[in-house]
Formats: C-alpha cells, sequence, structure tokens
C-alpha cells in the first residue's frame, strides 16, 4: 500500500450546503513546498443503474442539467445517504425515475467520480427481472424517459451522445459483462 505523499496543514470550510462541503486546505505537496488544495466534499453517495429486461432493452432518462446548462441523457442515477445502504438507495431510485423494480441487483461497478477535486464515490449496478410501475420523479426533476436496445445505448456512449461520466462507465462495464 502506498502512502499519503501530502501534508494537511490547515482546513477551511469555504461553502456548505445539504449536498455538498467545499473545503480549502493548506497542504505540503509531495516535494515538500507549501501551497493550496480545493476538495468538494459531497453528503451522498452517487448511484447509478443500467436497467436490462430479458430483450436486452435498457431505460435511458434525459434531463437538463442545471451545472452544464444543456440537455443530458443518462442512466438512471440519483444520491443516497453515506449512512444508509447504497443498494436499497439504488432501489428507490430507479423506481422513482423510471416506476421500475428489479428482482436481481448486481454490484458490477465502484467509481470516483472526479478524484482530483472531489471524494465523491458512486457505486453502479446492473438490475434485471424487471417489472414496472409509476414513477415518482422528485420536485426538481423534469425526466424524460426512453426504452431502447442496449446496442443502441452503447452506440450512444461511442457517438458522444452520452457524456456524463457515471452513465459512460456504467454502460461500458455493463456492455462487457453482457457480452457486447
Amino acid at each position: 500500500m502506498e502512502s499519503n505523499p501530502w501534508k494537511t496543514l490547515k482546513e477551511e470550510k469555504i461553502y456548505e450546503n445539504p449536498w455538498i462541503r467545499v473545503e480549502n486546505h493548506q497542504v505540503l505537496n509531495p516535494a515538500g513546498k507549501e501551497g493550496i488544495y480545493g476538495k468538494v466534499h459531497f453528503k451522498n453517495r452517487a448511484l447509478a443503474i443500467v436497467p436490462i429486461d430479458e430483450n436486452h432493452d435498457t431505460w435511458l432518462v434525459g434531463q437538463y442539467r442545471y451545472t452544464l446548462d444543456e440537455y443530458s441523457w443518462e442512466i438512471p442515477m440519483g444520491g443516497g445517504k453515506i449512512d444508509q445502504d447504497h443498494l436499497e438507495s439504488a432501489k428507490r431510485e430507479l423506481k422513482e425515475e423510471t416506476g421500475i423494480t428489479a428482482g436481481k441487483w448486481t454490484e458490477i461497478m465502484k467509481i470516483h467520480t472526479s478524484n482530483s477535486v472531489t471524494d465523491e464515490v458512486g457505486y453502479i449496478y446492473l438490475a434485471e427481472e424487471l417489472s414496472f410501475g409509476a414513477t415518482e420523479f422528485d420536485e426538481t426533476e423534469v425526466l424524460k424517459i426512453v426504452k431502447l436496445p442496449f446496442q443502441e445505448a452503447l452506440e450512444w456512449v461511442m457517438a458522444g451522445k452520452i457524456t456524463d461520466s457515471i452513465s459512460v462507465a456504467g454502460i461500458l462495464k455493463a456492455a462487457r459483462i453482457l457480452g457486447y
């Protein structure tokens, strides 16, 4: 195991809301020189799901992303409290965004979303043995749901139509698992 070459001299909270905390760190870098490091701490886990039915169809969710100022196609995803079971949170997110419940769940990936500036950890699941019901969108969500062959979702990734990093990673990993 590698040792940490960074030394934290001082931490200062710059900003905080219910989802994130932004910190400024005074550090000694690996060369032993003083410097600064900014960190965004996430208060939730990122959870994403690749739902696959018996015909190898999947579901994507489209929404306008405020931070990007553009529309984004993604696999169903959301957040789960750090102290809660991430599988149960993933099940809730899939149901809320698509109305889908799954009888079989497989964790296919743990991912760090942007490890140079944040400590956010995500978990990606493959959901199978699907059943369908009503969606339960959050008040901040205006979502479009599209069902398409998994092969087409993979093509959307390769063509750059899906750019969300967790969605790209999840679809590529699922493709490998499913033999595409």
